[in-house]
C-alpha cells in the first residue's frame, strides 16, 4: 500500500519513479517490492514503462480505484469475508468466539477500503495531512 501511495504521490506531474527510489522510500527490499509492483501493474492498478525514462506511475483511472482493489489484488478478499481466528468453518450458524465483534470491525474496515480511493488518499498526502514515513 505504501508503495502505491508513494508512486501516486511522486507521479502527479506525469513523471515516472524507479524501483530503487520506491524501495528506499517505503523501507522495503527492492527485489520483493519489484515482484509486488509487477503484479499490481499486470492487474492494472499501477502502470509501468521500460527504458531510460521508464518506471512506475499511476494514471487517472487508477486514482479512481478504491483501496480495497490493492488488498484484493495482493491478498484476495479474506480480509473482507474471513474469520478473525482464521477458521474456515466460521459462519453465522457456526460462529467462532470472536465472530460477532470481529464482524463489526471487519465491516467498518471494508467500508473504509471500499469507499476511499487511491486519489482521495493521495490528495491528503499531497496536502501534507498524511505521511508515508515513520518519524
Amino acid at each position: 500500500m505504501r508503495a502505491v501511495f508513494y508512486i501516486a504521490h511522486r507521479t502527479t506531474d506525469g513523471s515516472r519513479v524507479g524501483i530503487k527510489e520506491i524501495a528506499e522510500q517505503v523501507d522495503s527490499p527492492e527485489h520483493f517490492l519489484a515482484k509486488i509492483l509487477q503484479d499490481l501493474s499486470r492487474k492494472g492498478l499501477i502502470q509501468s514503462t521500460k527504458g531510460p525514462n521508464g518506471g512506475f506511475y499511476i494514471d487517472d483511472q487508477s486514482l479512481k480505484r478504491p483501496l480495497a482493489d490493492i488488498i484484493k489484488a495482493l491478498d484476495g478478499d479474506d480480509i473482507f469475508t474471513g474469520c478473525g481466528m482464521g477458521l474456515s468453518q466460521c459462519s453465522e450458524k457456526n460462529p467462532c468466539p470472536l465472530h460477532k465483534e470481529f464482524k463489526k470491525v471487519r465491516n467498518q474496515l471494508s467500508r473504509m477500503l471500499l469507499t476511499t480511493t487511491i486519489g482521495q488518499f493521495n490528495k491528503d498526502l499531497l496536502a501534507g495531512h498524511l505521511s508515508l514515513k515513520k518519524e
